[in-house]
């Protein structure tokens, strides 16, 4: 059998970085708050243990569906997180991770936006020792928890 085969230029391979926040983002596309999508992708010696987006819990009416509690009651972004009907990328993530019986110590997380402190806390309890991120997010106690904790902060374009 004869016959020609051209090589076709693609685009260069991503980092391993590129890699998994390019996954985060896709992840962030399943999320059903009406403020942000935000997708978190745990990941260890280069392998995925879960992912999570932002979303209300298992069973819960959707906020897509009902309306934003946020939203209703003026909440600026950054404010009172325990006034919303749903969780975190990061707290989805972890909790994904626990569910299936996954270990996440010393886990990366790779996050479209930067934690806030109650994803900072937990972060660091959980023993994640780097967070990768795209997006700002307006926490300023968040950052200081990760420096004292020794968390590298990773901010990506």
């Amino acid at each position: 059998m004869t016959g020609s085969y051209e090589r076709t230029e693609r685009p260069p391979r991503p980092s391993w970085e590129e890699y998994f926040m390019e996954i985060a983002r896709v992840v962030a596309t399943r999320s059903t708050c009406l403020r942000r999508q935000v997708g978190a992708v745990l990941v260890k010696n280069r392998q995925i243990l879960a992912t999570g987006y932002n979303g209300v819990p298992r069973g819960i009416v959707h906020c897509e569906e009902r309306g934003c509690l946020r939203d209703e009651l003026g909440i600026p972004s950054g404010e009172r997180q325990e006034l919303c009907r749903g969780l975190h990328a990061e707290q989805n993530a972890i909790i994904q991770a626990a569910y299936h019986g996954v270990a996440i110590n010393g886990a990366e997380v790779y996050t479209t936006l930067r934690p806030c402190i109650n994803c900072a806390k937990t972060l660091i309890n959980a023993g994640v020792a780097a967070v990768y991120y795209c997006g700002e997010y307006p926490d300023a106690l968040a950052m200081e928890l990760f420096e004292e904790a020794g968390t590298q902060l990773i901010r990506m374009g």
